[in-house]
């Protein structure tokens, strides 16, 4: 059955004005981020808070490039046997970013980074646009972990107490050669949590590196790394940055660019973002420019290795992991920034460590949709409007809904 003209064009105005409202909702959303509360940013570091300092300044610019870690964590999972130090010189080549590279040497780290990718999108973001505030969320956590007698020096750690202008907490290494990374959960360790609209982020221990954890403990210390050689990063609590050691940087990675670590200070560096989206204008007009495109992700998406999900939410009940948690066999690999936005929301039951679903976002909402998914819609709709003045007599009704209808689907 033929439309007549007058509402075929009705229909294809309504077409592109939807796009038209698309496109701007989808700009003003990404202008007009808020920045993250500072509850909001303790819930997102209270995982990681209590980490040794150079871990911490380590996974935090990790964070920053989600796909590479990723990428990273395949590798893990295809080379088992390779641990700590011998696992770091064993992707020298590999072109992640160094920090990335670090986090081999510490898959209790980079596992769950993979598996709760949403969270590592998120914890990157904050770190891009408030890095001073994030550390100081760090610190503030600390200090209640401390004071609920949570937090003090073991045969695994030192804690290092400063008081300046304002209190201090270092954690290091009491054996500098190996280092152990905690694990608890927040909700006990720091004394409760008192921000209910902010619960913080958890995720069970794998056992695989924590043998024996049990739900509720305190800090779980589990498997120490020889790991020296991966450190490179640590905190500059009194600028409220992250620091560098360049000469450490380039035995990790031998195409470190030293020029990106100027006076000691870590830099971004947008050529590993692989065109992940940044989340504000002002992140993005300092590092978008110089963003990888398109074409990396279309290669970072070929199916390299059956099985693999990597970056999916945790659909862990218990934690139980065996051999790698999310790790589903026989599934198609969707790993990095796919269509359909790596570890969605799923209503909130697929949340990260049983959050509710209120303000989460898809760990890469922005890299395929918004604005420029709803321009090409507009474009589809003034194609169509152009062809349906050229040949209206033969336009009947499935080709109106091809040229509008249909405008709205990828």
């Amino acid at each position: 059955m033929k439309l007549p003209i007058g509402r075929m064009t009705r229909m294809l105005w309504a077409c592109l004005v939807f796009a038209l409202l698309a496109a701007s909702s989808g700009a003003r959303a990404q202008a007009e981020a808020a920045p993250f509360k500072p509850e909001e940013l303790e819930a997102l570091v209270a995982p990681i808070a209590l980490y040794p300092d150079s871990v911490l300044s380590q996974a935090l610019m990790a964070s920053t490039y989600p796909l590479e870690v990723v990428q990273a964590a395949r590798w893990l999972k295809a080379n088992p046997t390779l641990k700590g130090e011998a696992a770091v010189k064993a992707v020298a080549n590999q072109s992640w970013d160094v920090s990335v590279k670090s986090l081999v040497a510490f898959p209790q780290v980079l596992e769950p980074m993979n598996d709760q990718l949403d969270w590592t999108k998120k914890l990157g973001d904050a770190v891009l646009a408030q890095q001073k505030d994030v550390l100081a969320a760090v610190q503030r956590l600390r200090a209640k972990a401390q004071d609920s007698g949570n937090l003090k020096t073991t045969e695994q750690q030192t804690v290092v107490v400063e008081q300046a202008e304002t209190k201090i907490i270092r954690i290091e290494p009491t054996n500098p050669q190996v280092i152990y990374v905690p694990a608890y959960e927040p909700a006990v360790v720091y004394g409760g949590w008192g921000y209910p609209a902010y619960p913080p982020y958890y995720w069970p221990p794998y056992p695989a590196y924590y043998p024996g954890y049990a739900f509720g403990a305190g800090l779980a210390w589990g498997l120490g790394f020889a790991a020296a050689g991966a450190i490179f990063g640590n905190c500059n609590w009194g600028g409220g940055d992250i620091n560098i050691d360049v000469n450490r940087a380039t035995n990790i990675d031998r195409n470190f660019d030293r020029n990106k670590g100027q006076g000691g200070k870590w830099n971004h560096d947008s050529s590993h973002r692989q065109g992940v989206s940044y989340r504000d204008n002002a992140t993005r007009e300092k590092f978008g420019k110089n963003s990888a495109g398109a074409g990396q992700r279309n290669d970072f998406r070929g199916r390299e290795g059956a099985g693999d999900r990597a970056g999916t939410s945790d659909r862990r009940a218990g934690g139980d992991r065996a051999g790698g948690a999310g790790d589903r066999p026989g599934a198609s690999d969707r790993a990095g920034a796919s269509d359909r936005g790596l570890s969605g929301d799923r209503g909130g039951s697929g949340d990260l460590g049983g959050r509710g679903g209120a303000g989460r976002d898809n760990a890469f909402n922005g890299v395929h949709q918004g604005g420029g998914a709803a321009q090409r819609n507009v474009d589809r709709g003034r194609g169509s409007m152009q062809s349906s003045g050229a040949s209206r007599g033969s336009m009947g009704g499935g080709g109106g809904r091809g040229g509008g209808g249909r405008g709205g689907r990828r």
